[in-house]
């Protein structure tokens, strides 16, 4: 039978069984509508406690209780919605998306009950991916992708409050980028000089441009009498799809000199292109890319990753990717002499921070012909 209410309280009632439950009900504040809440105890004092704990919730503004479906089920709806809606780029979206599918929703972290969700268990997250190897700014990119996602959880009401919140972000150790001497590097173009993605992986040598941006450069980005190039765009694979879009950042887009053996060559691969576009006949696509496929389409990245492995591999280097080009060019630039503002400018770092972060350090042979210059101009 029902007992009397405590102000406040709501009806507490004994069930035929022998337990009690109690409810209560409140308007919901994202919907206006007047609903209801129970819960169920042993004891009239245990359902009071509970009573009180879900009151307390909604005067916070959270929701009378956690939502009881799995973190995997709510991430997928989240996927769908509030990600689909947001405000990020395509490629970001992607990102999130495919990060949230390999690693949040997969059992056994995607099989924990939302509700039940504790900052134990994301922080059990981040040592189970270090554990199979990531990098440290991978995992601290799908921790955020969580954090993001139960913010959501919390906006909607299915949440109180976000446990990610309570962990600290992951760490990331940033390594000292790998690096090949010119003499290697030189060795590696000649092995890929038998290739199509040959003038592109020499730009990418020479001038340090990501292998995303050559492969978007267009030819009226490109100015051969003057010897510069414009980075404007870049290329990269969304989902299913080759997209080409902006630079992420303002000092991604920039002007770069191009030496004079580069000009001819570029000179020459237009020539060979205009050949290509001849014999495809209507086959060909006219992307207007300085960079293309026989048919004109844009170049897969994957495809020049392959062919620059191989031809290292020919050339007796291991661990080489087309990123390793611009870094040796970075290195090269900087163990030369050359100010390290005009190296970020040439790679495009959002700033020298990057630049010192990314390539702060120099080879023994650089190091000591600096202290010898130093002794020598003090006279010692």
């Amino acid at each position: 039978m029902a007992k009397r209410r405590q102000s406040g309280e709501g009806t507490i009632a004994q069930r035929p069984g022998g337990t009690w439950q109690a409810r209560i009900s409140y308007i919901d504040p994202v919907t206006g509508q007047r609903k209801r809440v129970s819960v169920d105890g042993p004891t009239a004092a245990a359902v009071r406690t509970k009573m009180k704990q879900a009151r307390e919730r909604l005067e916070a503004g959270g929701p009378p209780r956690d939502a009881t479906h799995t973190v995997a089920a709510w991430l997928a709806h989240w996927r769908v919605t509030t990600l689909m809606a947001s405000d990020p780029a395509e490629s970001t979206r992607d990102t999130y998306a495919r990060l949230a599918r390999k690693h949040l929703e997969t059992a056994p972290f995607g099989e924990i009950s939302l509700g039940k969700l504790r900052p134990s268990d994301v922080e059990g997250l981040v040592l189970a991916l270090r554990a199979k190897g990531l990098a440290d700014a991978t995992i601290r990119l799908i921790y955020n992708v969580l954090r993001v996602a139960l913010d959501g959880a919390v906006r909607d009401r299915p949440l109180a409050r976000n446990p990610a919140a309570l962990v600290a972000w992951p760490g990331v150790k940033r390594g000292e980028a790998r690096h090949l001497d010119t003499d290697v590097v030189t060795a590696v173009l000649r092995a890929v000089e038998d290739s199509r993605y040959y003038p592109a992986l020499v730009l990418i040598a020479s001038t340090g441009v990501r292998r995303g941006e050559a492969l978007a450069l267009s030819w009226d980005r490109v100015d051969l009498d003057a010897g510069t190039l414009t980075v404007a765009a870049t290329l990269g694979r969304i989902g299913k799809r080759l997209v080409i879009r902006q630079p992420k950042t303002t000092r991604s887009r920039r002007e770069i000199p191009l030496f004079p053996a580069m000009v001819t060559m570029l000179r020459r691969h237009r020539i060979a292109q205009k050949e290509e576009r001849l014999r495809a006949g209507d086959q060909w696509t006219e992307s207007g890319l300085v960079f293309t496929t026989a048919l004109g389409r844009p170049i897969e990245p994957g495809n020049m990753l392959s062919r620059i492995k191989k031809a290292a591999a020919k050339a007796g280097v291991e661990d080489v990717k087309v990123h390793t080009l611009r870094h040796s060019a970075a290195v090269a630039w900087l163990e030369s002499g050359v100010h390290i503002k005009a190296v970020s400018d040439l790679l495009g770092h959002s700033s020298i921070a990057v630049t010192g972060d990314v390539y702060g350090h120099t080879s023994d042979t650089a190091a000591r012909a600096a202290i010898d210059t130093l002794g020598e101009r003090l006279g010692l």
